[in-house]
Parts: structure tokens; sequence; C-alpha cells
């Protein structure tokens, strides 16, 4: 079940088309819908490809691990651990498309202050605001990136009638990103086990997505 933006707590099918891509530099997106809480584990497939299998111990709802399903990822690779992988819709203010957005960790926080200070839902039509920010390479590895969001130019605003008519379109993140049932992904686990390619997994984050 997915939740709403402020009700968050904050505490990989091949890369998608659908995917918003993060650019260098400014990046303007509106956030819409409901907010997709989850964590899922890197597990290596053919050719070394890094697999993403969701953490089912970890509930979409409460944002709590309450193992109330078989993680049977654990049992296949006991010493891997599950990474941060939330994700939400918006509408790419430089195209006008209605894109999924892989968050990042402190980036979706610093979203959280703006609302909270704002007082603001991002993602109302009516009264919520567009998310301006910026990302800068801070190093040579993937991973050296920062993401700082531009509170001043983050503005009240309504969406215009195109913008709504985009939001008819509009799944549920539970719709969009399925959860697996515990079943399934263990037959795509014992598939990987005996050297099967994991065609079936839902590379839904591709090379963007980090947890910082």
């Amino acid at each position: 079940m997915a939740i709403g933006f402020n009700q968050s707590k904050g505490s990989a099918q091949k890369d998608r088309a659908d995917s918003y891509q993060y650019k260098d530099g400014e990046n303007r997106v509106r956030l819409v819908g409901d907010l997709l809480a989850r964590y899922v584990y890197w597990v290596k497939g053919e050719n070394d490809k890094q697999l993403p299998f969701e953490c089912l111990a970890f509930n979409r709802a409460t944002e709590k691990f309450d193992n109330k399903e078989a993680d049977h990822v654990k049992e296949f690779y006991p010493d891997l651990k599950c990474s941060w992988a939330y994700a939400i819709q918006c509408i790419d203010l430089a195209s006008g498309e209605l894109k999924i957005l892989n968050l990042k960790k402190k980036l979706m926080g610093q979203m959280m202050d703006v609302a909270n200070q704002l007082e603001l839902d991002p993602t109302d039509p009516d009264t919520g605001f567009d998310i301006v920010f910026t990302k800068k390479k801070t190093g040579p590895l993937p991973i050296n990136v920062e993401y700082t969001v531009q509170q001043i130019k983050c503005k009240p605003r309504p969406l215009d009638e195109a913008e709504r008519e985009k939001l008819a379109e509009l799944k549920s993140m539970d719709e969009v990103l399925p959860r697996p049932t515990p079943e399934a992904q263990k037959a795509l686990l014992e598939k990987l086990q005996t050297g099967g390619s994991g065609e079936a997994i839902d590379e839904e984050v591709g090379a963007e997505f980090d947890v910082k």
C-alpha cells in the first residue's frame, strides 16, 4: 500500500523509459500521486548485473520491518543488506511528461523539510508546489553526487489544464510497481541460483538509483 507524501516518515524491468532521469544542474518536477515506501536488495545476476529484489519484510504502508511476509532473499544471501528505495510519480516540467521519480534519500529529506516549512503538501494539485533542485558531481565515483533543493524557487502553484489532464492517467504506485509475492520472488531466486538470467525481474531503478 502506497502512502501520501506528507504521511511518510522518510525513515530493476530494464531501465524504464518512464523513469525520470536526473540531470546535471537544475531539475524541476511536480510531485503527484502517492509515495511508494520500499527497500530493495541488489542481487548479482548474469554478467554481474545487479538485480533488485524488494525486501518483503518491510511493510510499505507502515514503513516498518514487520517480517509478516517471508524474506527469501535472506535465505539465499544471508549477508546481503537491503537499501532504501522510495519512489513517487512526477511531472517533468521540462517535457510535461509523467515520470516515475526514484528518490534519493537525502534529497527526499530536503523535500520534506521544505514541505514542513511551507506547511503544504507538494502533491496537492491546487496548493502544492514545484520541486526545484540541483544535481552536482562532487567526485569521480558514481555515488559522488550532491542534490540540493532550491527552497526559494519552490513556490506554490496550481497545476495548469494540461498538467491536470495528466492526473487522469495517474495510477497508484502499488499498480505502477507491484509488490511481488514471496512465492514469485523465491522462484526467481531459484532461477538465478541455477544460472537463469533474471529477465522477469522488474529493474525499475536503473543506473540513476543510489541510496545517498
